[in-house]
């Protein structure tokens, strides 16, 4: 499994990206996308709606089951990956490379208190 050491991630598989203006992206790991199987639809938050840390924020759906992906932090939904409606199974393709969506943190240190790399691989590794 890949666990890019840049990234932090949720107890719950989601990872997160922080950007340059202090906005973070959030997709699933490539552990999820795997769990899941193919993915065929993806239903994401409306840009502007404000979530707790913990809150489903979206669903992903698979030919095996339909799966919660939860806020990593207290935020609003800056923006959202269009292109994923059309085209959820980029998410199979590459895990880290297709965001879901991107939310401006209510603290931006909530993104340092998530699993680092080594933390979550050691989460997945107990999971197998």
């Amino acid at each position: 499994m890949n666990v890019p050491a840049e990234l932090r991630y949720t107890e719950s598989h989601e990872w997160v990206r922080a950007q340059a203006d202090g906005s973070v992206q959030v997709g699933i790991t490539d552990f999820a996308q795997d769990a899941l199987g193919d993915l065929v639809y993806i239903e994401l938050p409306e840009v502007g709606k404000s979530f707790t840390a913990g809150q489903v924020i979206a669903v992903v759906e698979s030919v095996k089951a339909a799966s919660d992906v939860y806020a990593p932090v207290a935020g609003t939904v800056s923006a959202v990956n269009e292109k994923l409606k059309d085209a959820p199974e980029q998410v199979n393709r590459d895990a880290f490379g297709a965001w879901l969506f991107r939310m401006q943190p209510q603290n931006t240190g909530d993104v340092a208190r998530l699993l680092d790399a080594k933390a979550y691989q050691a989460k997945i590794d107990a999971e197998k």
